[in-house]
């Protein structure tokens, strides 16, 4: 495992900022905008796809409205906006079956799309110029980020293969992680739970770049191809549609991350895996990213950095902590009441039902945490 910290002078190093805190859950309004690069020709057969997309999204709740934009320069460009009540809705769906099945009829007439999402922080004009309504609710201030996006992939892999699946990821040749003069891969973090893989990445500059980079590696695709008779899940990945239906299944965002105002010092990474119960996913990444922020403030607490991601009913939160978990197992967890873990998540349903006691918490700790299978950071450039 690779440990190398990156030069200060390198433009592209991966330093975390003081008091860092990015979050989907602050309650303003979303404003989502996704560039559509159209095959040539195929222009009214992307126009009537979207117009059936359209009259299904305006159903579903969060949604307020949407705009299809088309390049004056370019016909094959097009622009999509589309704003949300809030952040949360607009990603249960977007990370929904139901947006997977949406969508097939835009595959045929697509080369290519990058979605972008932004909170609205001001706006003027129209309802904007008077007083904003609790309807209408705008960022209240900008946030302090550290230049550093994070993502996450997850998968199962068959039941019985879970050590020879450990090793291969374990022994893959980390990639080049300069992507270009903007883009830098600066960790990754492997973990396992049970049959369930979880890898983290941390890239400074353009997301999408780097993980097309990573793809196109030969020791990437030899690890890939090397997991792919143990996947759960079928892919191909010499065929575009199966490789894209299984990474968008795969995907795993970042919905909350929150670095201490604390002075940095030797760390150990760990990941806690919470299996949400039916439906809950969202509201437990929410109360697990409001405790982490109080967290962040109590010069005690040994969690110094935490990334929550969740999708439907997974929950994944990556930690630094300054030393072991097991020294205050409530603050390893995030939750302290042993009751909200039984409310929401099925971490110790065995068939009782019945709700763990404070004593119990140790024993749910271990029950959440996650197997590291490697940790690399980039080594700075020569």
């Amino acid at each position: 495992m690779t440990t190398t910290s990156d030069r200060v002078s390198d433009p592209l190093t991966c330093q975390a900022a003081k008091r860092v805190s990015q979050s989907v859950f602050d309650g303003s309004r979303l404003r989502v905008v996704l560039l559509v690069d159209v095959y040539d020709g195929a222009q009214q057969q992307f126009l009537e796809a979207y117009e059936q997309l359209c009259n299904q999204v305006a159903s579903v709740p969060g949604h307020v409205s949407d705009q299809l934009c088309q390049s004056i320069e370019n016909p094959s460009q097009w622009l999509i906006t589309s704003e949300w009540e809030s952040a949360p809705p607009f990603l249960a769906w977007v990370n929904s079956e139901e947006h997977v099945r949406m969508v097939e009829p835009l595959h045929s007439c697509v080369r290519d799309t990058r979605s972008l999402r932004f909170h609205i922080v001001r706006e003027t004009g129209g309802e904007a110029s008077g007083a904003v309504s609790a309807q209408r609710r705008l960022q209240s201030s900008p946030r302090i980020g550290d230049g550093v996006i994070r993502h996450a992939l997850t998968f199962t892999v068959k039941p019985g293969s879970e050590q020879a699946v450990a090793k291969i990821l374990a022994d893959y040749a980390s990639p080049e992680p300069r992507v270009d003069d903007t883009t830098r891969l600066c960790r990754t973090s492997l973990f396992m739970h049970g049959n369930r893989v979880v890898r983290a990445i941390e890239v400074r500059g353009d997301l999408l770049a780097a993980l097309r980079h990573v793809a196109r590696q030969p020791e990437v695709r030899a690890v890939e191809e090397a997991i792919n008779p143990h996947l759960e899940q079928h892919r191909d990945l010499n065929d575009p549609e199966s490789a894209r239906v299984f990474f968008t299944r795969a995907a795993l965002p970042a919905v909350h991350h929150v670095t201490a105002d604390q002075e940095s010092r030797e760390t150990e990474r760990h990941a806690l895996y919470y299996p949400a119960r039916p439906g809950l996913g969202m509201k437990l990444a929410q109360l697990l990213a409001q405790q982490d922020e109080a967290a962040a403030d109590d010069p005690r607490s040994p969690v110094l950095c935490s990334t929550i991601f969740e999708r439907d009913d997974i929950v994944v939160r990556l930690m630094d902590v300054r030393s072991g978990l097991e020294a205050d197992p409530a603050l390893a967890l995030g939750l302290a009441d042993p009751g909200q873990v039984a409310e929401l998540t099925t971490l110790r349903d065995h068939g009782t039902g019945s709700a763990p006691k404070d004593a119990d918490l140790a024993r749910l700790l271990t029950l959440a945490r996650m197997d590291l299978i490697t940790d690399r950071r980039s080594a700075p450039d020569a």
